[in-house]
């Protein structure tokens, strides 16, 4: 399965709790931080929900 590098570019302060979960999910807590994830659809839905949060790349 394909590699998603998925990172912060923005704060979750100010953010509903929401948002702030799934950024937790992710295993992102610091703007700059880099967490890698399989591509599933789970994943992907995650990222689309804080897209305006982080920034992804393929590995």
């Amino acid at each position: 399965m394909a590699k998603i590098i998925v990172k912060q570019v923005k704060s979750s302060i100010k953010r509903p709790l929401r948002q702030k979960q799934t950024m937790a999910a992710l295993g992102l807590r610091k703007i700059g931080q880099e967490v890698s994830h399989d591509a599933s659809p789970a994943v992907i839905g995650m990222i689309n929900k804080v897209k305006h949060l982080v920034s992804t790349t393929e590995a």
